[in-house]
């Protein structure tokens, strides 16, 4: 019943997903051991339950040649004592249709200091032969999956209990119980897996006067009925898989599940009934914890000594959290939620995201600048307008106040607050994006402003493209032999120019800086040689991060008699290749965040050749994406220019058609040539 969260600073979450545990910091997948796991399991020689034999002769649910595994019964009985702790059992059964189905032989069962594990055993059915089992004692403990670098300490831990035999014709299960002492009475059944489910079933059994109230996301409401000693009962048949796509929403924004808040009598206390409610826990949680020191008082006097610009002495306190306050997470208990006091993350020089923003809060209050927590999911849509009140976050930022008509038009993340106000919203935790921007992740996505009165769900702005625009000028010059050879420079702003950032630091080597450009001509140049690369703005965030390089690339252009074929479109594909695929996209489709590339490309033909034939203009615009481009010969030279803009950071799976057919737009624009011919005799 407790959701727990795990917050990824934006450096890190351009590379992995966040997955959902606690709110603490980097989050990227931990690899499963597989020494670990190597040592064969104590099996013994034990009768499957009954519930598993009686699925032995199940009709299986409708699925294809390539499902790897069905979900016979899954089985969820949660029950609530008078004193508010849970007992939670889990039944699980699967019939293994084909090799690449053994990993669901592996079974996980999560724990901390709230979530005892009481019970864990699991069996297997072999389609020929006994049935076996194997128990708790047999599992291999290992840290929580997700939690990983950054995070000092944590009582997250991971079970893991190997079931022999989860080969084609098993059916492998188990049986899970847990003792829980959640800090809200709520609960998430989710009904869909991702293979076909043959039955799953929900019980709630609550004590005498307690009450509850359901809601359905993403499926059909389905109404409960009443078995003895329960107080609702739900069963589902016949559950399609949750198709997995690429650039699809996240899991916990598309799949089936029924949200459950429980309620003890007089309505109190319990499950959660409005996101003010949840805003108020999360004020009880940080109350007290931004008092300041006298150290902290002086530094913050330090650091705007001479400023009288309230923005200036919001930049200057946001760059010293930013940038002096290392990531590092402890978390022990409540720990996961709950931020540690300002003034010991300031002593101590280091916190997580909600630690940060704390700290960050506090130096802000003592300069006259007001600021809120905002929660936040980082993978958008995860939580939307019409989701029930839950803890489905793993994040946390700041909304700074800006009052009395402050602003620049530097400050994009904002949105207008009260009758005169504006909120900024600002992320202490990303290092790499510039005060007054945001990260994509965190763009046009729903987080829970925090405000002493309580607080509400709002929409975070979503930036123009400009704001994560990239720009490539190129100046090259193509000989007789068809060798091409000039500069380059890049620009970046916003994501893009954060991900170059963190991919470079720490690289001492120049040998080893260089390698972006590197595997960007590797993927666009038969043959190449770098001659000379350097990076600018590399450390200073407030610029845009450059790329200047120069490059020579051997027979890059085709000869066919008095002919060269050239391909304007000289560096980087644009295009993508996901959609190309038999199936009809059933989920929509996710874009990082707003988007804008330009390209100028010049290109000095050689002498004694002359344009004979140049690939028609591109453009087209779908409302969501577009692009253009063009060439034409200005004076001596072939001038390439194209653009590629992203709108809506999500399109519609009935727009999947559109957006194939705007990446072949793109892809045959990207192969086209321009056409020389010899004019003269040529040295």
């Amino acid at each position: 019943m407790q959701n727990r969260s795990s917050c990824p600073p934006t450096s890190s979450r351009r590379i992995a997903s966040a997955m959902s545990l606690r709110i603490h910091g980097i989050c990227a997948l931990a690899a499963l051991s597989l020494a670990a796991l190597s040592a064969a399991p104590a099996v013994e020689a034990a009768e499957a339950p009954p519930w598993m034999h009686a699925l032995v002769a199940a009709t299986l649910p409708a699925h294809d040649d390539k499902t790897d595994a069905v979900l016979l019964y899954a089985e969820t009985i949660l029950t609530v004592q008078p004193n508010g702790k849970v007992k939670r059992l889990e039944r699980r059964a699967y019939r293994i249709l084909r090799p690449d189905g053994d990993r669901y032989g592996t079974v996980r069962a999560d724990f901390d200091t709230q979530t005892r594990i009481t019970s864990l055993r699991a069996w297997c059915i072999p389609a020929s032969g006994k049935d076996f089992s194997v128990s708790e004692r047999d599992a291999v403990e290992t840290a929580y999956f997700g939690v990983a670098d950054g995070t000092l300490i944590s009582d997250l831990r991971t079970k893991l209990l190997q079931i022999p035999a989860a080969v084609p014709g098993s059916i492998v299960g188990y049986e899970k119980e847990q003792d829980e002492r959640p800090y809200f009475l709520a609960d998430d059944w989710e009904v869909q897996d991702e293979v076909p489910t043959r039955e799953t079933r929900y019980t709630l059994q609550l004590p005498p006067g307690w009450s509850y109230r359901a809601v359905w996301l993403n499926h059909g409401d389905e109404e409960p009925t009443v078995s003895p000693g329960a107080a609702a009962q739900w069963i589902v048949s016949d559950v399609p898989a949750m198709r997995i796509e690429a650039h699809m929403p996240p899991w916990r924004g598309i799949a089936a599940r029924l949200v459950i808040a429980v309620l003890p009598p007089g309505g109190s206390g319990g499950g959660l009934q409005s996101w003010s409610e949840v805003a108020n826990w999360y004020n009880g949680l940080v109350r007290g914890r931004r008092d300041p020191s006298a150290e902290m008082r002086q530094k913050v006097a330090d650091l705007t000594a001479g400023i009288t610009d309230p923005l200036d002495k919001m930049r200057a306190l946001a760059s010293f959290v930013q940038n002096d306050v290392r990531y590092v997470a402890v978390e022990l208990g409540i720990g996961g939620y709950q931020p540690h006091f300002a003034a010991d993350v300031f002593r101590h020089r280091y916190g997580d995201c909600k630690d940060k923003a704390t700290l960050l809060s506090a130096m802000l209050q003592l300069a006259g600048i007001e600021s809120y927590y905002v929660i936040i999911n980082t993978e958008r849509g995860s939580i939307t307008a019409d989701t029930p009140p839950n803890l489905g976050f793993n994040h946390v930022i700041l909304a700074l106040r800006l009052t009395g008509g402050i602003g620049s038009a530097s400050l994009l993340a904002t949105q207008s607050y009260g009758d005169s106000d504006r909120l900024l919203f600002f992320d202490p935790t990303d290092e790499l994006t510039p005060f007054g921007g945001l990260s994509g992740s965190l763009q046009a996505n729903f987080g829970l402003l925090v405000t002493p009165d309580g607080g509400k769900l709002v929409e975070l702005p979503q930036l123009s493209a400009a704001a994560e625009e990239r720009t490539r000028t190129a100046q090259l010059t193509l000989d007789a032999d068809g060798a091409l050879t000039g500069e380059v420079r890049e620009q970046r702003l916003g994501d893009d120019a954060a991900a170059q950032r963190y991919a470079l630091r720490g690289v001492a080597k120049d040998t080893d800086q260089i390698k972006p450009i590197e595997s960007l001509l590797s993927a666009s140049l038969p043959n190449f040689q770098i001659l000379r690369a350097r990076v600018a703005n590399l450390h200073d965030i407030d610029k845009p991060f450059e790329w200047i390089y120069e490059f020579k690339s051997d027979q890059y252009a085709k000869r066919t008699g008095d002919l060269l074929l050239v391909r304007p479109r000289v560096l980087d594909s644009w295009t993508h290749g996901f959609l190309e695929t038999k199936q009809s996209r059933e989920h929509a489709i996710e874009f990082d965040g707003p988007e804008r590339d330009t390209d100028v490309t010049e290109i000095a033909i050689p002498p004694g050749y002359a344009v004979d034939d140049l690939p028609p203009s591109v453009a087209v615009n779908y409302g969501f994406a577009s692009y253009q481009s063009k060439t034409e010969l200005v004076g001596r030279k072939l001038r390439y220019t194209r653009s590629f803009e992203i709108k809506d950071l999500s399109v519609p799976a009935a727009k999947a058609g559109d957006l194939k057919e705007l990446y072949r737009v793109i892809a045959g624009d990207e192969r086209n040539s321009a056409v020389l011919k010899r004019t003269a005799a040529t040295d």
